[in-house]
């Protein structure tokens, strides 16, 4: 007689119109529009969301839980997300899936991401649910997605415009000290800029090189004042 106990299990399963049931993402991402389009993709396909603005934030989740899936933005304010996922490629366990993402020099972006130890790639902006879906379906283990081949899902996602107007609120904070962090903020600002498909901002950004010097800083103030008043009233 077989006296072994079957425990059953009572995890969720993934279906078709939420494939990614059970599966917790974490998303490392310090800009507010981009972390917003997460939560709501996220929220769209079934996944539990974990947030974090910084390294020092991920890693605080990471001493309480291991997610299935790892999104890191490249370009973070306490150093590079490039160091997070080469950190999340060697730990042990591991996260099922490590993903980066940029709005950034994306070809460059994408080889620095895998060679750090990323499994994919997602450029920014990450707006279509079937895009979204399609990048973390291709590299979980098949005991973590659904059981039968899903129907293309469809929709885009629109983030909250007072997450935008966050994004260009820190952008001007960053632009008014006394040293900004020039680097940081050509990424944090092509990120804003390709989201919000703002070619003028995009161009703006992407000319940036070494230490901000005035005639550039005082470019930058002016357009992210523009557009700040161009925004409709906070809610």
């Amino acid at each position: 007689m077989d006296d072994t106990l079957t425990v059953p299990d009572f995890r969720p399963r993934p279906s078709a119109d939420r494939p990614l049931l059970g599966m917790t993402v974490l998303v490392v991402e310090d800009s507010r529009f981009a972390s917003e389009a997460m939560r709501l993709l996220c929220l769209r396909s079934g996944a539990r969301i974990r947030r974090a603005d910084s390294i020092a934030a991920a890693e605080r989740h990471l001493t309480l839980y291991r997610p299935s899936v790892a999104i890191v933005d490249l370009g973070l304010p306490d150093g590079s997300g490039l160091d997070l996922i080469a950190r999340l490629h060697a730990a042990h366990p591991r996260a099922a899936v490590v993903i980066g993402t940029s709005g950034a020099d994306r070809d460059l972006a994408e080889q620095e991401a895998r060679n750090a130890g990323a499994d994919g790639f997602l450029p920014k902006p990450i707006e279509a649910l079937a895009e979204f879906q399609a990048a973390i379906l291709s590299l979980v283990p098949e005991s973590l997605g659904p059981e039968r081949p899903q129907p293309a899902a469809t929709g885009h996602v629109t983030p909250d415009l007072n997450s935008y107007r966050e994004d260009l609120a820190h952008a001007m904070d960053l632009l008014a000290l006394d040293d900004p962090p020039a680097r940081y903020l050509r990424r944090f600002l092509l990120g804003i800029a390709r989201a919000a498909r703002d070619g003028g901002l995009e161009d703006l950004a992407g000319g940036l090189g070494g230490p901000l010097d005035g005639a550039e800083r005082g470019a930058l103030r002016r357009l992210l004042s523009q557009r700040l008043q161009a925004l409709p009233r906070a809610i």
